[in-house]
């Protein structure tokens, strides 16, 4: 759909804002704003009606609204006292007033190479995923009835995360058979993603394959496999889409990043440059963080309403802090409040946001003060990781060590391959270590000291564990690796890090510390 006004064009199927031929830069939710406007040019359209249509729902403030606005009247060379296209109904809404004169895009330009169908990566914004109804392999009536009631569980589960678009059922399951046209599910729901799975149930035991496909390329991006006894299928299925929740909450962000990541940076908008971000957020190093940083202070400054930005950036200067990466913890400490504050103000609903908020309070010594956040961030994904391993960390830190197995093991359980499995490990590590026993504690500290991303306080605990345990080979083999990084830390900012409030477990810790690498 084209549409023309005075010497501008607004072509939808290119996702364009064109004036006399040249196109005009905007961005991507400024965009969908004024779409929507020129699209209802006829008639006013309310605030609540712009919140639904361009923010998806998503708590916003009246700020946001104005922002956009703004955005779209200074694309036009309008503002907000000639009005001459878009007009404030003062408290009712807006209208786009300028004559709109609208064509097929094809029309309007009949001897022209076609428009492109509307594209999964039109404008900026969350993933989308289409949860298809699942192939059934056997003839029983049990199996038929689970290839509908989990695609169905799953949409109704996922539609709770906040971070990407599920298509409904109504719409998904047209797509029924045993042959997926991608290319189809892309052109014509828009699904960036594509979740389909098999089920089949042979005598008392039922078995599923599950696959998430990027329909761009057609690569299988996570696969999965199930099986569990028949009269155990209530727990299992519950077991079930946590896993697969958990499962999209890695490995979506990684390939949308692996995506953003090949486009040339005059290309890049505020979704792509956050999950570049992620991609350098999750290596625990100083330069890589920094890097992190700066693209989410991109993406914030392109998109003043990007809730996971701001959530990203109170993370990254998280980091930075907790690591001690700058001579200037306070500011990173403040920083990190500050952003994940302005986070949850954007989208209280949002379980990332609240996650940030509930650590930030760790910065200041007091971890259990942020407990309530970390709480309701669990309460709004149950299948949120990061949320489980962050109260699992509180826990260990007030001497609560039955629920830091709990809350870590479920981190586990959930994401095995979390980027943050190291400090999952490590919790389980260090609960054991409270409870005295010393073998496990030094097997799971070295399990978290041999993930990806391990930091240096990582190894460590791990060095001290082993120490305590009574493995002096296993000890100095992580001693050396502390001593040898230029960002050793000392027994005071371990402790700065770690306020442990068991005093048997502080002073464990202080016997074995000292020849774990540290500088004194």
């Amino acid at each position: 759909m084209l549409h023309r006004f005075e010497d501008f064009e607004l072509d939808l199927a290119r996702a364009e804002l064109r004036r006399a031929g040249a196109q005009v830069t905007l961005e991507p939710r400024a965009f969908d704003l004024l779409a929507l406007l020129v699209d209802c040019h006829d008639r006013m359209v309310s605030k609540d009606e712009i919140v639904e249509k361009v923010w998806h729902g998503r708590f916003i403030t009246d700020a946001a609204i104005s922002t956009g606005i703004k955005a779209v009247r200074h694309a036009l060379g309008d503002d907000g006292a000639s009005q001459r296209f878009v007009r404030t109904l003062r408290g009712r809404g807006f209208r786009f007033v300028a004559p709109v004169r609208t064509a097929l895009a094809a029309e309007a330009a009949p001897d022209g190479p076609s428009p492109a169908p509307p594209s999964a990566d039109a404008g900026v914004g969350r993933p989308v995923l289409a949860v298809l109804p699942f192939e059934e392999l056997g003839t029983a009536h049990l199996t038929a009835t689970l290839a509908d009631a989990l695609p169905a569980e799953l949409i109704s589960s996922l539609s709770r995360m906040r971070w990407i678009g599920v298509i409904a059922r109504g719409s998904s399951f047209r797509f029924r058979g045993p042959s997926i046209d991608f290319d189809a599910l892309r052109q014509s729901l828009g699904a960036g993603y594509c979740l389909s799975g098999t089920v089949e149930i042979a005598g008392d035991t039922l078995s599923l394959w599950l696959e998430l496909t990027d329909t761009a390329t057609h690569r299988v991006i996570w696969s999965d496999r199930a099986t569990t006894q028949v009269d155990g299928l209530h727990e299992t299925r519950t077991r079930i889409v946590g896993e697969v929740m958990a499962a999209l909450e890695v490995h979506i962000p990684l390939n949308e990043a692996e995506k953003a990541r090949l486009r040339t940076s005059d290309r890049l908008d505020a979704w792509a440059l956050y999950h570049i971000g992620l991609r350098h957020m999750y290596r625990f190093n100083r330069a890589d963080n920094a890097l992190a940083a700066d693209h989410f202070r991109r993406a914030t400054e392109m998109d003043p309403d990007f809730a996971r930005a701001f959530a990203a950036r109170s993370f990254a200067s998280f980091q930075s802090a907790f690591l001690v990466y700058s001579p200037d913890r306070d500011r990173d400490a403040s920083e990190a409040r500050r952003f994940a504050e302005r986070a949850v103000e954007l989208d209280p609903l949002d379980p990332f946001a609240n996650y940030t908020l509930g650590r930030a309070h760790w910065l200041d010594g007091r971890p259990e003060a942020g407990m309530g956040w970390l709480d309701r961030a669990v309460e709004l994904s149950p299948s949120f990781a990061s949320g489980h391993y962050s109260r699992g960390w509180v826990n260990v830190i007030a001497g609560d060590t039955m629920h830091a197995h709990d809350n870590a093991g479920t981190a586990l359980k959930l994401s095995p391959l979390d980027p943050l499995a190291y400090a999952m490990n490590t919790v389980r590590g260090l609960a054991c270590l409270a409870e005295g026993d010393f073998a496990p504690a030094a097997q799971w500290a070295e399990r978290g000291a041999l993930s990806p991303g391990a930091h240096v306080y990582i190894a460590a605990i791990a060095s001290a564990t082993q120490r305590l345990a009574g493995n002096d080979a296993r000890a100095d083999f992580w001693a050396a690796r502390v001593a040898a990084r230029d960002d050793a830390p000392s027994l005071a900012q371990f402790f700065a890090v770690f306020p442990f409030r068991d005093d048997r477990m502080v002073a464990l810790l202080r016997r074995a510390l000292p020849k774990a690498g540290f500088r004194d």
